[in-house]
């Protein structure tokens, strides 16, 4: 039941890529998020290299994302003017992230900024979110009212210019915030692989202040365009997307994703933020791993080129 993978040079089994491709993308529809955070450890897990699994399952990104948008926008939870506003600053920032990851890959460096990328990025995000949403549920658990935080967003939201209204979202705010928080989703997509909506969901949360029933929808609206452009630019830039691998990942993520969509409401907020947390977090220390722990095997030098 293998199938070899041309661009990535190995053989793998095509029915465990194809139930893998269907449990990200439940995630993905679960969480509001791309996916690939989680998808590009286990590829890389299963011996494809690093850089072919980064850029190869952007396209079970899209899908598992399309497949989201459609059902939360039946539920009309999704801004597509912000989103919009988004998906513009994503696609100029995979124009420079997939430059940025060439450069990286000409050095030699591109799997170890991969790495170091997850280990930083999500070891941090997934810490705070696990801190936040864990002390949220223990104050219910004990019967305690939490602490009431200020709502207020942040004054200088209100001193940029190009102020724009963004009626779904109940926002009235500079549309220069939205637009850098799309360039760096760009960036974190051509170098990790990822949608970036484990940053951008906490971002649209807590410093935009959008909605919450328009934010799950909303950042998978911007990773559709984000991570198809980030596709179009690895394939043809740097050669590191397999067809074969992008084509099995996205059949199961497009049927996943809408199960996860389905059941993102049965749960409470501060359950959904723990459990994404948690993943964000061991899936940083599982790449983080990677770094220190010993290889099983070992590079040698060739006998009579030493002097």
């Amino acid at each position: 039941m293998d199938i070899y993978l041309p661009i990535a040079e190995v053989s793998v089994n095509w029915p465990l890529l194809v139930m893998l491709g269907a449990l990200v993308g439940f995630v993905s529809g679960l969480f509001g998020i791309g996916g690939g955070f989680l998808m590009a450890p286990v590829l890389v897990f299963l011996g494809i290299p690093p850089t072919v699994a980064v850029a190869s399952q952007a396209s079970h990104v899209v899908a598992s994302s399309t497949s989201g948008v459609i059902r939360y926008s039946g539920m009309k939870a999704v801004d597509y003017r912000i989103g919009g506003i988004m998906a513009v600053g994503g696609a100029l920032g995979a124009l420079m992230g997939v430059e940025l990851f060439r450069y990286l890959r000409l050095l030699g460096q591109a799997d170890l900024v991969v790495a170091l990328s997850y280990l930083l990025f999500l070891g941090s995000i997934g810490c705070m979110m696990l801190y936040e949403s864990l002390t949220q549920i223990l104050h219910r658990v004990r019967g305690e009212t939490p602490p009431r935080k200020e709502r207020r967003r942040p004054m200088w939201l209100y001193g940029l210019p190009f102020r724009m209204r963004f009626p779904r979202s109940g926002l009235y705010i500079s549309a220069i915030p939205p637009f850098g928080l799309g360039v760096f989703a760009g960036i974190l997509s051509a170098i990790m692989g990822v949608g970036g909506g484990f940053i951008l969901v906490p971002a649209m949360l807590y410093v935009l202040r959008m909605k919450a029933s328009v934010v799950v929808g909303t950042s998978l609206f911007q990773i559709i365009i984000t991570t198809a452009i980030t596709t179009v630019l690895q394939a043809g830039r740097n050669q590191t997307v397999d067809i074969v691998l992008s084509t099995i990942l996205l059949l199961g993520g497009v049927v996943g994703a809408q199960y996860g969509a389905r059941l993102s409401g049965r749960f409470r907020a501060e359950e959904m933020r723990a459990a994404l947390g948690l993943i964000v977090l061991l899936v940083g220390i599982q790449m983080g791993l990677e770094l220190f722990v010993r290889p099983s095997d070992l590079f040698l030098l060739a006998p009579g080129v030493a002097d």
